[in-house]
């Protein structure tokens, strides 16, 4: 094996791997996911040509039956993976009003999509009748564009595929650097900058193979450069599908990243959230349960439920206003400062004790009365107030009730 058939393995491997990944999202997910399915199609299908094209089943199928059936088969999907993703990019634009300006690249898209969805009809069915009548498949090829160049046969079939190929990468080269211009997300921009040098490797492709297989009708090269030039825009061709599969993902990794630190967040608040719920629970919309349990809560997403957990942490600390006095306040941010010399870590350990003596003193039967002094918060926005709740609700997993019990003592003491 070559390290040009491993490498096919391993870019065949890496698109099927998207394509698995983005199944699920796509066929089961909400209105806006059901929008990517046209952009899943293009990865099933890429992934299937790409497994054609590897040697074990390149060597099978051009030895079938039907010979160089893998060439007709990578063709097929190809085209079909081509019309997915015109698709997807009209699909991503949007809805305009009809009697309203529809910017010129939207009216673009939606052009080269209404054609290629007819294009692709036509092409399917020209390159089946070229295949059986005029390509030369008396003996099954390995590579195919070396086995046949100078047949004008095979010349003209390829040329019908790069055709439509080539021009629908130049349109996906053109609407991604709009669209890469325009990103204003860092991990969007290099997504898709990575998708378009992708297309215009594709453009570069088809243009080269076209050339060759033309010029090689005319003057026939000799085997060992028909071969080399095959292997040379092969290699390029599998950097193509690595820029954009990986291209394509890295948004998506971006949305896996995020659910990963909504996951984390829930793990650092659930202990804290928990206890305060079960002091009050009339406040959540459903009882408290597990970690593990509310980990696998599907019904509700991620950053819904971690921005209802801060809002119930917060409605719960108001209430515990009611149950200590004035002085609770000053007493937990001297317990804080005792333990700690640094202010980054003197806030939340302050609130920490504050929630735990106040806890504490309810629990103990403390009567309700006026809401007592508490430190005001200035969080720039949900994310920051999650993010200081973390903080706190990590420190809080540290105070013994021994500690606690002192804070309380101490809050007697008179001053």
């Amino acid at each position: 094996m070559t390290a040009l058939d491993l490498a096919g393995y391993l870019i065949a491997g890496l698109m099927t791997a998207v394509a698995l990944w983005r199944m699920p999202a796509a066929l089961w997910g909400d209105e806006e996911d059901k929008r990517r399915r046209a952009l899943w199609g293009c990865y099933a299908g890429f992934a299937i040509a790409l497994w054609t094209k590897t040697e074990i089943v390149r060597i099978s199928l051009n030895n079938s039956p039907v010979t160089d059936l893998a060439v007709l088969i990578k063709h097929y999907t190809a085209t079909i993976a081509i019309l997915a993703i015109l698709s997807y990019i009209v699909a991503i634009y949007g809805r305009y009003p009809d009697d309203g300006d529809v910017p010129r690249h939207v009216r673009f898209a939606r052009t080269v999509q209404h054609v290629a969805a007819k294009a692709s009809v036509a092409t399917l069915i020209l390159l089946t009748v070229l295949f059986f009548t005029v390509v030369d498949r008396s003996v099954p090829s390995d590579r195919f564009v070396s086995d046949h160049a100078g047949q004008w046969g095979a010349t003209l079939y390829m040329s019908v595929f790069y055709l439509y190929l080539g021009a629908a990468s130049a349109v996906c080269a053109y609407q991604w650097a709009l669209a890469t211009g325009a990103a204003t997300l860092r991990h969007l921009r290099v997504g898709l900058g990575m998708m378009t040098f992708a297309m215009f490797i594709g453009v570069g492709y088809t243009v080269s193979r076209t050339l060759f297989m033309w010029v090689s009708v005319v003057d026939t090269p000799s085997p060992s450069f028909a071969l080399t030039f095959d292997e040379v825009t092969e290699a390029a061709q599998i950097v193509l599908f690595a820029f954009f599969a990986l291209g394509a993902s890295i948004p998506a990794f971006s949305k896996g990243w995020r659910r990963a630190r909504l996951w984390r967040a829930q793990a650092a608040l659930h202990p804290l959230w928990y206890e305060l719920m079960t002091a009050f629970p009339d406040q959540p919309f459903e009882p408290p349960a597990s970690l593990s349990r509310e980990l696998t809560r599907f019904d509700t997403p991620a950053d819904l439920r971690v921005d209802r957990w801060a809002a119930d942490i917060a409605d719960a600390m108001e209430k515990l206003r009611h149950y200590v006095p004035d002085s609770l306040l000053p007493a937990a941010k001297s317990a804080a400062a005792a333990e700690t010399g640094d202010p980054e870590q003197a806030g939340p350990l302050a609130d920490a004790y504050w929630i735990k003596a106040a806890l504490t003193a309810r629990t103990d039967g403390a009567p309700a009365g006026p809401a007592a002094a508490v430190e005001p918060q200035h969080a720039a926005d949900q994310d920051d107030e999650v993010a200081w709740l973390t903080r706190v609700a990590a420190a809080y997993r540290t105070i013994t009730d021994e500690r606690t019990r002192r804070v309380l003592a101490s809050m007697e003491q008179p001053a």
